[in-house]
């Protein structure tokens, strides 16, 4: 597979890494050459200097062989023109192209025909809110992950003192979990990543990914020691456009809302097109104001300006004046191994929310969503079994399967089953397989269609 990367910034670099990992066909334009060169001393890719909206840099690059355009430049306007003569040198090449500006997105429809020929339209913000918005349906989780159509949980939880499966093997645990279908399918322990068995046992402080259906999920989240209350009253900190669409998406799930905003002439602009929200203006960082909004009272605060450490510190002082979760926008890479150490357990990235899309697109097989545990180490897919793939038609045990990947749910119609090595995956099944990095190609072979990526 051949794919062709507009823009070495964040975006563009952290996916040619794992692509690159992954052994794939990567060729990265950009025309800042220190950035180029980063690239290039980093990762085992191609790259060309240039500006990737120019069609001889495109031909240059190789557009016409190419699978997969993927055009993440921090400008709306190079992205779209270069996938407007991505289109027209390649016509057969998936398109995938990150826009953010409310302007160009009110166009989608028009952008995914011809002449454009746009496959996939990627809007990070976008793509963070549903991750809050997922968060802050399963209170108590660190991370979440949704399969068919919702009805499927992969669920990261932190074992916390007093938890009532700490120090109990996994081959003991539906002892506690009864008739519910629950499979711990990972767990990171001091940042080191485990595909569990049946031997291992659960210890404090574990970050522990179970598979749950949704009907059970309030009783899972009880056996790992977590509240399964909903969220009624939340506290926005940042009115950007991130804000402004996650208080949009609150209102509909009627939560009590309030949004602090430093600008008057943005706080206007928000009362206007916010019916419920309660619109403040001031410095979410004031203590003072904080101590006035009863931050205290809040079931979380979200804190979302475009300044990571400005988000940094309000989380912490939020945290310490006893509001009872955080999450912080963080979109700067390096920072993210930090947050947990400093007690920042939930961090969203719209950068990563992006990067996380792109990745379930690109996949060979029937991939249908995809998700990134924290750490990046491992992967979840969701993909349809095809009676082309190698994994149909013969009991797990007997498929070559990476010993570092694992099937941890298999949805056979209305039927979930948590399989075991003599379950038989049948064409249509919709599977669930969790991976670790370094295996994802070998998953990606036992997937695989005969004709096409998609």
């Amino acid at each position: 597979m051949r794919i062709i990367i507009i823009g070495a910034g964040q975006v563009g670099f952290h996916i040619a890494s794992r692509l690159a990992m992954e052994k794939k066909d990567v060729v990265v334009v950009d025309k800042d050459p220190e950035a180029l060169r980063q690239v290039f001393e980093s990762l085992d890719v191609q790259t060309v200097q240039g500006c990737g909206s120019s069609p001889v840099i495109l031909e240059k690059s190789g557009i016409k062989g190419a699978d997969i355009l993927l055009a993440v430049t921090d400008s709306d306007e190079t992205n779209l023109v270069a996938t407007f003569f991505a289109n027209l040198l390649s016509p057969t090449t998936v398109k995938l192209v990150r826009i953010r500006s409310e302007e160009y997105l009110s166009y989608q429809d028009i952008l995914t025909q011809e002449p454009y020929g746009i496959d996939v339209i990627i809007n990070p913000e976008e793509e963070a809110v549903k991750t809050i918005e997922t968060l802050l349906r399963v209170p108590g989780a660190v991370d979440v992950g949704e399969f068919a159509e919702g009805r499927i949980k992969l669920v990261g939880v932190r074992l916390e003192e007093g938890c009532p499966v700490i120090g109990v093997k996994l081959s003991d645990l539906s002892a506690k979990t009864g008739d519910m279908k629950i499979l711990v399918g990972a767990i990171i322990r001091d940042e080191k990543l485990i595909i569990p068995s049946g031997n291992n046992k659960l210890q404090e402080h574990d970050l522990v990914y179970f598979i749950s259906e949704e009907k059970d999920l309030k009783s899972a989240l009880k056996i790992f020691g977590k509240r399964a209350e909903p969220f009624n009253r939340i506290l926005l900190i940042g009115g950007g456009n991130l804000g402004l669409k996650l208080a949009t998406t609150l209102e509909g799930m009627s939560i009590h809302t309030k949004l602090i905003e430093k600008n008057a002439d943005r706080c206007r602009e928000l009362a206007e097109q916010l019916n419920k929200v309660v619109v403040l203006q001031g410095d979410g960082s004031d203590h003072d104001l904080l101590r006035e909004e009863n931050v205290q009272s809040m079931d979380v605060v979200v804190t979302l300006t475009d300044d990571e450490e400005t988000n940094i510190l309000t989380s912490l002082l939020a945290k310490r004046m006893g509001a009872h979760k955080t999450i912080t926008r963080i979109n700067k890479f390096s920072y993210l191994p930090l947050v947990a150490v400093i007690g920042l357990e939930h961090v969203v990235s719209s950068r990563l929310a992006a990067i996380n899309t792109i990745l379930h697109r690109i996949r060979r097989g029937k991939v249908l969503s995809a998700m990134t545990l924290k750490g990046e180490e491992a992967e979840v897919l969701e993909a349809v079994a095809l009676e082309t793939s190698d994994i149909t038609g013969k009991p797990l045990r007997k498929i070559s399967f990476p010993s570092n990947a694992l099937v941890v749910a298999i949805i056979r119609g209305e039927e979930v089953i948590i399989p075991t090595g003599n379950s038989v995956i049948s064409p249509d099944d919709r599977i669930i397989i969790l991976s670790t990095r370094q295996a994802i190609p070998q998953v990606e072979k036992v997937l695989m269609v005969k004709l096409g990526y998609f």
